[in-house]
């Protein structure tokens, strides 16, 4: 199958035209700004095309090493990423699934975000009493109903063993760029709702496991000799939620980061150095999930739902967090700013991510996993839309889960 997007001169201009769509100049002007958009869509796609068959490829070696080795055998050192204290990490050796059924979920997932945004996309419509937003969502609908009954064929062909590991990647690669494709046409549509939000009412959406989906802090840390990192976050990846953020410094790649990988529980890594986090949080719900620590004998504690379950010290005691580094979102970086790993990238929804150089009181922490208007914004790191860029088809949503709780 080949899967392509909406033509230029077809749907869309059928889409723009239905009943109530307003006078010949409006419906020429609303043509031409779903022209524009669908060119900028083209060239996104076309820029992110080497990156796709960069990913296409590495599963492509994966899934051939994978049939060559046993499964569950024991990881290989050697991998990049985490680089001292004998916690050496094979990448590619942390999953404990086939390919092929890890692809599949991946993709379930996925179908199921692309249809979550849609309904929501269909409430904003009938508030807003749009044919045109109306017709585009039914457009999308179809294709994303094309895409399940093409992943169904394929669970077919893979259970009776058809697709080799080359054929596999090239199906999967095709899949996902179109998926790519997809989630930026609702990202279009759904940039109309973001007018009337407050800077902060808004979530960071990573559907697929990629090495090209990732946010970026535009602000750097300042020296820092104590600190608290507070988000909201929500995913049922397995195995492991990924990296919901990195921070690299010149010369060292795992400055601190937030990472759970593999079968491994959730990590805090400060100059390489590893506390493990008591956190049960891949349930597909909502959590709020807090780090504090201090250089002073390494001194930490961990937070989930505002009530602290865990705590320890010796955690790269009397080494200050250094400046002038990169800030990612979703991705671990084994370089300043790049060297992604599809393996380690997050996959799931985050928001509120707020950073302060004090250690933050329990009151405190309580107040922002409660939604409280008490509640403090990072005096390091605020979170608002502003101060993130977002790269590769990641995307953002109004955030719910402090609505809910109120």
């Amino acid at each position: 199958f080949i899967c392509t997007s909406v033509p230029l001169d077809g749907d869309m201009c059928a889409a723009a035209s239905g009943p109530g769509s307003g006078s010949a100049e409006e419906l020429k002007s609303t043509v031409l700004q779903l022209r524009e958009t669908v060119l900028q869509q083209k060239e996104t796609i076309m820029n992110q095309k080497e990156t796709i068959r960069e990913l296409t490829a590495k599963l492509g070696r994966c899934e051939s090493q994978s049939v060559l080795e046993p499964l569950g055998g024991e990881p290989k050192g050697g991998g990049a990423g985490r680089k001292g204290g004998g916690f050496a990490k094979n990448t590619m050796g942390d999953l404990s699934r086939s390919p092929a059924a890890e692809t599949l979920s991946q993709l379930g997932q996925t179908l199921q975000s692309l249809k979550t945004r849609l309904e929501n996309l269909e409430q904003f419509s009938r508030m807003n009493s749009s044919s045109q937003t109306n017709n585009l969502k039914d457009i999308l609908q179809n294709k994303i109903d094309e895409l399940e009954r093409q992943v169904l064929s394929r669970v077919n062909s893979l259970e009776e063993g058809k697709l080799s590991p080359r054929n596999e990647s090239e199906e999967r690669g095709k899949i996902e760029s179109t998926l790519t494709s997809l989630h930026q046409r609702i990202s279009d549509l759904e940039k109309g709702q973001k007018d009337n939000r407050p800077p902060d009412r808004f979530q960071l959406t990573f559907p697929l496991r990629t090495n090209y989906m990732y946010a970026k802090v535009k602000k750097s840390l300042p020296e820092m000799y104590a600190f608290s990192v507070c988000m909201w976050i929500k995913s049922s990846a397995s195995p492991g939620m990924g990296t919901p953020f990195s921070y690299a410094v010149p010369g060292q790649a795992n400055e601190l980061v937030l990472i759970e990988w593999g079968n491994n529980p959730m990590e805090i890594l400060i100059n390489d150095k590893v506390a493990k986090l008591p956190f049960v949080i891949n349930d597909g719900k909502w959590h709020h999930i807090c780090v504090t620590w201090t250089t002073r004998d390494g001194v930490w504690e961990a937070y989930q739902d505002g009530t602290q379950t865990g705590n320890g010290e010796n955690l790269a005691p009397y080494h200050p967090i250094k400046p002038q580094g990169v800030l990612v979102l979703g991705q671990e970086q084994d370089t300043l700013g790049g060297g992604f790993d599809a393996t380690q990238a997050f996959v799931g929804e985050l928001a509120h991510f707020n950073m302060w150089d004090r250690k933050l009181s329990p009151g405190e922490v309580y107040s922002l996993a409660t939604c409280s208007s008490k509640a403090l914004s990072g005096n390091v790191i605020a979170w608002a839309e502003a101060n993130i860029d977002i790269y590769g088809g990641a995307t953002k949503w109004t955030f719910e889960a402090c609505r809910q709780l109120n």
